[in-house]
């Protein structure tokens, strides 16, 4: 994550898709599926963003996490 006082900006790390084990096969459909996610709701349901929030967010995308699961219940 870019450092410094504008918070504004942000450069993604080129090296967050690097890793393979973030990833597992489903089945023999070819697809990866990550293998973990973040739930934001739970996090940061009802409530404004923070800074702290954004920095938790973002640190994940740098680290390869591509599911973001926004769901506020399940049916």
């Amino acid at each position: 994550m870019q450092s410094g006082s504008d918070n504004s900006r942000y450069a993604a790390d080129d090296r967050r898709y690097d890793d393979d084990d973030l990833y597992q096969r489903c089945g023999r459909s070819g697809l990866r599926l990550p293998r973990l996610a973040l739930g934001l709701w739970h996090n940061f349901g009802g409530k404004e963003p923070s800074d702290e929030a954004r920095r938790m967010l973002l640190n994940a995308f740098d680290a390869g996490i591509t599911h973001f699961d926004l769901a506020n219940n399940y049916g």
